[in-house]
């Protein structure tokens, strides 16, 4: 009895290494993908996940796919302060909260 006990044991460990960082990247790739540590990846996150940066609203975050279409992804965060609208003191605010 014990040693069927093991079994199920070892194997419910099994199959949770196997599932869980596969449900985990398929949750990232669904939509905002962020990066290490919650940051939110500039070349990748929709309108709704740009909106949560501190004095971003809808025009802005779409101002920035529209840049991100136009030009291509960002390569430096601070490329973001090329989006109209977004000056020194707006990207200041938020920018340790940014990937590319």
């Amino acid at each position: 009895m014990k040693s069927l006990w093991m079994k199920g044991a070892v194997l419910g460990i099994i199959a949770a290494l196997l599932v869980v960082p596969a449900l985990a990247q398929q949750a990232a790739a669904a939509g905002g993908e962020k990066a290490v540590g919650g940051k939110i990846n500039l070349n990748s996150a929709p309108l709704d996940e740009l909106q949560k940066l501190p004095g971003v609203g809808a025009a802005i975050a779409q101002r920035i796919i529209d840049f991100r279409k136009m030009n291509g992804p960002f390569k430096k965060i601070e490329d973001l302060m090329k989006v109209r609208g977004i000056g020194e003191k707006l990207f200041l605010r938020f920018k340790d909260q940014l990937s590319v």
